[in-house]
């Protein structure tokens, strides 16, 4: 299933209709586990300085139990000091890395969505994706939230639709239906259907993480149009919508907290990020593998130089 990294940047958006009332209501709406690995995870309580949250997309929920547990869209959400601007790293599906030992997992290497489905799936396997991210990047993570992206079809509906340009015709492997070039509306299904397509693009999984990219911004823009400050019912509906389609880790930081530093993101503050990184086939498997190390990326996103990476290297980032 496709993921999309809103869940934080949209709940700012949302904050500005009433912080406490909105950390009340999402408080008893959203499911809350220990989703980072103890060796994965900052060991700071306050939100000084700049952030790094892990996002993990999934069709599952914990508790779930079923063969396909993989989760095909993890991104790392990067908020330099103030707060005014965000960095969304997508880690490409393939990539090959060796992910260590957990939860009954012997270790190995393997594509890094993977590493969800070794560890059970749900919060046990979202650990263990977090212990792999940690281990390849030396990233620790702020917080974390597994998104249940099937909930978030919902919520599109609910906003009246997405506005989305297609720059390449795309037919649905899943759904056989032709996405044609131009700027459209979307509804919530024809939306997630379009952003999980990789095949017969010409820059394939890039692509198609430049279009979940795509869709954050498009979903932020439809919350704008929708005025839920005015429209009390519709805003109850999709913050629960939103809430019930959460599995959040805030590191311990009260998510009133957490709402007041990200309320004042602006949507033309985000920037997609793809990891310097190439496609390569080993032993007739198609893997994707880092460049130079990921071109100095990760170093970036643990300290201060995230903005000044992205000037540097602007092949690999997006305005959204």
């Amino acid at each position: 299933m496709l993921g999309i990294g809103l869940a934080l940047v949209l709940l700012a958006g949302l904050a500005l209709v009433g912080l406490t009332t909105l950390s009340n209501r999402y408080d008893r709406t959203v499911t809350k586990e220990q989703l980072l690995d103890a060796d994965a995870r900052t060991d700071r309580t306050d939100l000084d300085g700049p952030l790094n949250y892990l996002l993990v997309g999934s069709d599952r929920r914990p508790g779930d139990s079923g063969p396909d547990q993989r989760s095909d869209t993890i991104l790392i959400v990067h908020v330099p000091a103030g707060q005014r601007e965000a960095y969304l790293v997508s880690i490409p599906r393939d990539l090959l890395v060796a992910i260590p030992p957990g939860n009954g997992f012997g270790g190995g290497q393997d594509k890094i969505n993977a590493a969800y489905e070794h560890g059970g799936g749900g919060q046990a396997g979202a650990r263990l994706l977090s212990a792999t991210l940690h281990r390849l990047t030396g990233i620790r993570f702020d917080g974390a939230a597994l998104i249940d992206f099937s909930g978030f079809r919902k919520v599109i509906d609910l906003l009246g639709g997405v506005d989305m340009c297609v720059d390449t015709e795309v037919r649905s492997i899943h759904t056989n239906r032709v996405f044609p070039t131009g700027c459209q509306r979307m509804d919530g299904a024809q939306a997630l259907d379009y952003v999980r397509q990789r095949y017969d693009l010409p820059g394939g999984d890039y692509d198609r993480q430049h279009h979940q990219q795509q869709l954050l911004r498009a979903m932020l823009d439809s919350a704008g149009r929708a005025d839920l400050r005015s429209n009390p019912v519709k805003f109850d509906q999709v913050l629960r919508a939103v809430g019930g389609s959460l599995t959040v880790d805030t590191n311990g930081v009260p998510l009133e907290d957490l709402l007041l530093a990200l309320r004042a993101l602006p949507p033309d503050g985000m920037r997609g990020v793809q990891v310097p990184s190439s496609p390569q086939t080993i032993d007739e498997v198609s893997y994707v593998v880092l460049d130079n190390g990921g071109n100095g990326l990760f170093e970036a996103v643990r300290g201060t130089r995230v903005p000044a990476w992205a000037q540097a290297n602007p092949r690999w980032v997006t305005r959204l």
